[in-house]
């Protein structure tokens, strides 16, 4: 073994033990790490070995450079999404607000959320079969853009079937009011009963690679998201693009016999 480790390259060997570290938490989440000029000194290397052993790192996801500041250890406490808790009736009432500001909130940072387009399409095949729509018929979608403490977190683009909300703030307001889009759902009889939420991973777009502000070597958690009343009618299918570094997934539900 310590043969293979002298034929990797210096940069490799180096990342290596700068790896080790942050794994035995010598170097903490937020942590800086040795700039280059340090990295190059003590291994007795070239400033540009160890710029690709940084290099090697942020491409792992382990570390995230800092314009003007250095490369630091990235922070691994990802915001939990709970997925049986965060549709309560009980705590949007209690505290009138949207599923994600409430796990956000919840978890000691601050949300905020944005809806940056209400228009009428034509739904992806995926999300049409899961509303039960024929060929042809339209949708509101809603694209809402979410952030923890001014950090980019996630987007979701949401569906509902015209016949579900048209008329309604649903079909053309950005802004909707307490308790957010559950709750004007459930004014129009679309009380939220049972949820599906489909889970994968694929890595990002160029577009949501400069949407989220991802790092190098992320990928994105993709959550498709149904929501299904009492009578078992699906009223919205929302996918969700998550960062894989900062997003964990949180399931506490009971086993059938």
């Amino acid at each position: 073994m310590s043969d293979q480790r002298e034929r990797q390259p210096p940069s490799r060997r180096i990342a290596e033990k700068l790896r080790a570290a942050i794994m035995r938490g010598d170097l903490g989440d937020g942590d800086q790490l040795p700039s280059e000029r340090d990295l190059a000194a003590r291994y007795a290397t070239a400033r540009n070995t160890a710029r690709e052993a940084l290099g090697i790192l942020q491409a792992e996801g382990l570390a995230q450079a800092q314009h003007g500041r250095g490369v630091f250890v990235r922070l691994r406490r990802p915001l939990m999404r709970m997925g049986r808790d965060r549709y309560s009736r009980r705590a949007r009432n209690e505290t009138g607000l949207s599923p994600f500001r409430i796990e956000v909130e919840r978890q000691g940072r601050t949300p905020h959320t944005e809806c940056r387009s209400v228009t009428t399409v034509q739904p992806p095949a995926d999300v049409a079969q899961r509303l039960g729509l024929d060929a042809g018929q339209e949708v509101i979608r809603r694209e809402n853009w979410y952030f923890a403490d001014d950090e980019p977190m996630q987007v979701g683009v949401t569906y509902i079937p015209t016949a579900v909300v048209e008329g309604s703030p649903l079909a053309s307001e950005k802004k909707l009011g307490r308790g957010s889009i559950y709750q004007r759902f459930e004014d129009l009889g679309y009380p939220i009963a049972r949820i599906r939420e489909e889970v994968s991973a694929r890595m990002p777009t160029p577009e949501e690679v400069k949407g989220l502000s991802m790092p190098p070597g992320v990928p994105v958690i993709e959550l498709l998201h149904t929501s299904l009343d009492g009578d078992g009618r699906a009223f919205e299918v929302t996918r969700f693009v998550m960062r894989a570094d900062v997003n964990g997934l949180d399931y506490d539900m009971p086993v059938e016999d």
